[in-house]
């Protein structure tokens, strides 16, 4: 295992927060789309459910691409920006299924606070542990969906938006058979 369960758990959701707009395909087209993602992030705490958090979902979306392809200096600056902006606090605490974890915000702090304090803090573990390399996009050429590999030998290269590992393995297949 490279990071600890709940960096493992944020990571995944900065993840699939970056790529529910992957492709040119938007997921969190409305603030019912949004619930449905929090619910299957795990995600706690109050909400609003208005057009301005979506908005502010989307900020933060777009904010994680760029940091996904940063380099480190990049990185840390804004990992930096956004535990300033949440004003965090790291804290340990111990909630639902989970044993002791840090929360570096407030439940009731706003939604886009919380995810972006919960990314940045999981980042800091990805740059400190000199892991940037991990912090993927997608080998497929006709993906722009991002990939994090957690795999020992570093060999994750495709996406889990789709079957882009299967389809270029298939294409390459193929190719070898028309070449012989």
């Amino acid at each position: 295992m490279v990071f600890t369960p709940d960096t493992e758990v944020a990571l995944r959701s900065v993840v699939n927060l970056i790529n529910s707009a992957a492709n040119g395909f938007e997921q969190l087209e409305s603030t019912a789309a949004l619930d449905h993602f929090l619910c299957a992030e795990g995600f706690t705490g109050s909400r609003t459910r208005d057009a301005a958090e979506l908005a502010s979902v989307h900020r933060l979306r777009g904010e994680l691409a760029e940091l996904w392809l940063a380099d480190e200096g990049a990185a840390v600056d804004t990992v930096n920006r956004l535990l300033r902006d949440a004003r965090a606090l790291p804290q340990l605490v111990q909630h639902d299924a989970w044993d002791w974890h840090l929360h570096a915000t407030a439940p009731e702090a706003p939604l886009a606070d919380r995810m972006s304090t919960e990314a940045a803090m999981a980042l800091v573990d990805v740059i400190r542990s000199r892991e940037m390399d991990r912090m993927l996009v997608c080998a497929a050429e006709d993906c722009d969906a991002v990939v994090l590999d957690l795999s020992r030998n570093h060999s994750k290269r495709y996406c889990d938006t789709g079957n882009c590992a299967n389809r270029v393995h298939v294409a390459a297949y193929r190719a070898r058979k028309a070449a012989s």
